[in-house]
């Protein structure tokens, strides 16, 4: 009894009496449609305000810099390739690069020096043990400042390597 019902008419039509709603449909742009150069481009208003050249991710760069971080070399690479005109991005995702290297360098000297200790009857093994231990909790504690150093808009230099982070 209550129910409206639809006018199926020309635009235009009517409803119970009352002017029904026109719509128009609006043609999509096909690949051979040149852009407008004046119209604003995703993302371009946030940049310009900030003063910062826009960045291929989309992102604001305090997260875009933590998140070079998140895993490691995979995420550091491609936020050095995207986000390369950013400086601020391009340092956190370099030094993720190169802490991830440093990384795997430092695992691989564990892992001879841990077989070597391991000829050493419970004392070696021990020692591997916490040494084990002690570099994973170091990095992991290293992993969460970095990123939360990012994310608060500072350029934090690991001790030693940050200097030639910098020049890259």
């Amino acid at each position: 009894v209550g129910r409206p019902r639809l006018c199926l008419s020309a635009p235009g039509g009517t409803v119970r009496g009352r002017r029904a709603p026109v719509r128009t449909l609006q043609r999509r742009p096909s690949m051979t449609d040149t852009p407008d150069p004046d119209a604003p481009t995703p993302g371009s208003e946030s940049n310009q305000a900030s003063g910062t050249p826009p960045g291929g991710s989309g992102l604001p760069e305090n997260v875009a810099g933590a998140l070079s971080y998140l895993l490691g070399p995979i995420t550091g690479v491609a936020f050095f390739i995207i986000d390369r005109p950013r400086p601020f991005v391009r340092f956190h995702a370099v030094q993720a690069i190169a802490i991830s290297i440093v990384w795997v360098a430092l695992a691989v000297i564990l892992m001879v020096l841990s077989a070597i200790l391991g000829f050493i009857p419970i004392l070696g093994w021990l020692v591997s043990l916490l040494l084990s231990l002690g570099l994973s909790l170091a990095g992991f504690v290293l992993w969460l400042w970095l990123m939360f150093q990012a994310y608060q808009g500072r350029e934090w230099e690991v001790p030693g390597l940050g200097p030639h982070v910098r020049r890259i």
